[in-house]
């Protein structure tokens, strides 16, 4: 008889949950001031997030505020949203299902989420190729894509199949979440 050869096999992906992502956080791997997200098992550093961008998320929550006051929707920004075991992004801007514990109990997931907006100030190319097929394939409903630099707003509505069905750019006009129609918003007025 012959001895066994073993074939060298090829590396293998080691994709981390969101439990394992938690203990790294939990046992110091994961500092406080060092921002990250878990994108398909995989830890991505975030930039840090400049004046323009810190601005254009003050103006989403303005545009916003009346529909949480009148509690029609909750936002969330900046914080994180379990999509699945190996997904947990923290987009810059969530309009979620509104619930009376704000989210208490657990962070919110893809059903909860009305609207996710990623603004981008040199992520652009990361949130396109990176975090939209995710949130496609993970069902959000709506995204919008803020391009700072070209003063644009990036819209995907319908996910099919892991891509979004409907993609419009838009650099003035109105605009409203298709599941948030009591706020409109002028485009243009993001970028003021």
């Amino acid at each position: 008889m012959g001895a066994v050869v073993e074939r060298p096999q090829a590396p293998a992906r080691h994709r981390l949950d969101v439990g394992a992502y938690y203990r790294m956080a939990e046992v110091g791997i994961l500092s406080q001031p060092q921002r990250v997200e878990l994108i398909d098992g995989d830890i991505f550093d975030m930039n840090p997030i400049g004046s323009p961008h810190a601005a254009l998320t003050r103006r989403l929550e303005q545009r916003f505020a009346r529909a949480v006051a009148d509690g029609i929707v909750l936002v969330s920004v900046q914080n994180p949203l379990r999509l699945d075991s190996h997904n947990e992004p923290q987009p810059d801007f969530v309009v979620l299902e509104p619930r009376p514990d704000a989210y208490a109990a657990s962070h919110p997931g893809a059903r909860d989420a009305l609207l996710v907006v990623e603004v981008s100030d040199g992520s652009l190319e990361h949130d396109r190729k990176t975090k939209l097929p995710v949130y496609a394939r993970c069902g959000l409903p709506e995204v919008w894509i803020v391009d700072l630099s070209a003063r644009a707003v990036e819209v995907y509505r319908d996910p099919i199949e892991g891509r979004y069905a409907s993609s419009s750019r838009m650099t003035r006009g109105a605009l409203t979440a298709a599941r948030v129609p009591a706020v409109t918003i002028e485009v243009s007025t993001l970028f003021a």
